[in-house]
């Protein structure tokens, strides 16, 4: 029942990242917003979410993580329903903020209960099996509610339909899920706080400008907000070596294997938006699908993340984290490359669906490892920030890939337009899409295969370690 309610809890954390990308041309026209506002639907809530991660999972460390949970829960359903309910631009972008500042202390919760819950090792690993289920498989299960919602309801449920599944969790959470926190020195680190929010705002808010039309990757505000980012952020890395009471010990990523599991989580997040962004239009501008035939597009993606998540945890401990990331990875950037062979004749069946299933496997197989090695070993004084870190590693990859992988399809696609004699202009553009999307499909490819290479020079731990208490 804990593992029940964690789940839930996190499905709605990863899925609100998504859940209203379909929705928002309905909210876009119902609201008035500008186009060149309409971003800030989905930029608010990562920006809040990703730049409160880490003071979120210290809170949570010193608070104890069943309050933290409790709280985050309830402040992301109150939110949630503010955004629903939202009369004009000005207070639906507030809404999704402020869900991404309650989800930034939700999240972290969530995923070190886990970690102390759940200490004999066969429970625990398929304790990280749902988690990385769900880790996995959330953003395409935004994506397929959202077109359900939107098409048969309205846009609003894709925020209100958190409200019912937080209070059913609220109900059940105080008498199943027990308290923990952290023992010793429980002194927050401010100045630490202050750098690595502004830092990681400033990183997230930098990459998302790069992608946006009229702005680009060296327009001064870019420049200028990434310029940002690495002056907090180094700062952040001097006080946290030489003050006594860190926001984020350096120990937790210094650690060999979790230090190549963060970098990597990044890489795999990064790459897979190359999955959601381009295959979403794919499927609606090139194959003409309404936003519910293309939400649905995604349902094996989502399907086999799940089941081959179930199943790798029970193989976990038998054959150790490292061939499973090695394989599942290998996998991942085999399908994610066998998109590059789409053209005018592709449909879904004989041009895509080949490479979900290969894709959802691949991945399915590496999401599991990645939180069990990335917890193990951890002290659990400091298990909310490692957690609040592997969630940090997500958003930003996020925010670098949709920055990274649309910069590209762009350059693409305007080259290819450039390069192309109108002669038929509807062929043409078709073509362009095509070209553009090729790019960004190779490019996520590649960063995938980045991944790999990490996974085999950095994790060295054995197949019994993972499964080891925190």
């Amino acid at each position: 029942m804990a593992l029940a309610l964690i789940a839930v809890s996190t499905l709605m954390v990863v899925l609100d990242s998504s859940i209203v990308t379909i929705a928002m041309p309905h909210a876009q026209a119902d609201l008035h917003i500008s186009a060149n506002s309409r971003q800030w639907v989905v930029t608010a809530y990562t920006l809040a979410f990703g730049g409160l991660l880490l003071i979120g999972g210290r809170i949570a460390d010193f608070a104890g993580r069943k309050r933290a949970f409790l709280i985050g829960l309830l402040g992301f359903a109150a939110a949630s329903a503010i955004g629903g309910a939202a009369v004009n631009e000005a207070m639906l972008f507030g809404a999704r903020a402020l869900q991404g500042a309650f989800a930034a202390l939700l999240a972290p919760a969530a995923l070190s209960l886990v970690a102390v819950t759940f200490t004999e090792p066969a429970e625990r690993a398929r304790a990280f099996g749902v988690y990385g289920a769900v880790q996995g498989a959330g953003g395409a299960v935004g994506l397929i509610l959202g077109g359900v919602l939107t098409e048969y309801a309205d846009w609003r449920w894709c925020l209100f339909v958190n409200v019912p599944l937080a209070i059913a969790v609220a109900v059940f959470a105080p008498s199943t899920i027990r308290e923990s926190r952290a023992e010793g020195d429980r002194r927050y680190d401010v100045p630490g706080a202050i750098l690595a929010t502004g830092g990681l705002t400033a990183l997230v808010y930098g990459l998302t400008e790069a992608a946006s039309s009229g702005v680009g990757r060296l327009a001064p505000v870019t420049v200028i907000l990434l310029a940002s980012a690495v002056v907090l952020l180094a700062a952040f890395v001097v006080r946290e070596a030489r003050t006594s009471h860190p926001l984020l010990p350096l120990r937790v990523v210094l650690d060999r294997n979790r230090g190549g599991m963060l970098l990597a989580s990044l890489l795999i997040f990064a790459g897979m938006f190359g999955i959601f962004l381009f295959l979403t239009y794919f499927f609606q501008v090139n194959l003409g699908y309404n936003p519910l035939v293309a939400a649905l597009a995604f349902l094996p993606f989502s399907s086999g993340i799940i089941l081959t998540a179930t199943l790798v945890s029970r193989l976990l401990n038998r054959f150790g984290p490292k061939p499973l990331l090695v394989t599942g990875t290998a996998l991942g950037t085999a399908g994610l490359l066998l998109l590059t062979t789409l053209d005018e004749g592709s449909g879904w069946v004989g041009g895509v669906l080949p490479s979900e299933i290969v894709m959802s496997i691949g991945l399915g197989m590496v999401f599991v490892p990645i939180s069990t090695v990335a917890m193990h070993g951890i002290a659990p004084h400091d298990a909310g920030v490692a957690s609040a870190v592997i969630n940090a590693t997500q958003q930003v990859g996020g925010a670098l890939g949709t920055a990274l992988l649309n910069t590209l399809y762009v350059a693409a696609f305007s080259g290819y337009l450039a390069s192309h004699a109108p002669a038929n202009a509807q062929k043409v553009q078709l073509g362009a899409y095509l070209h553009g999307y090729h790019v960004a499909f190779a490019a996520g490819g590649g960063i995938l295969a980045l991944a790999l290479v990490v996974f085999i020079v950095s994790i060295n731990a054995d197949r019994t370690t993972p499964a080891d208490t925190v």
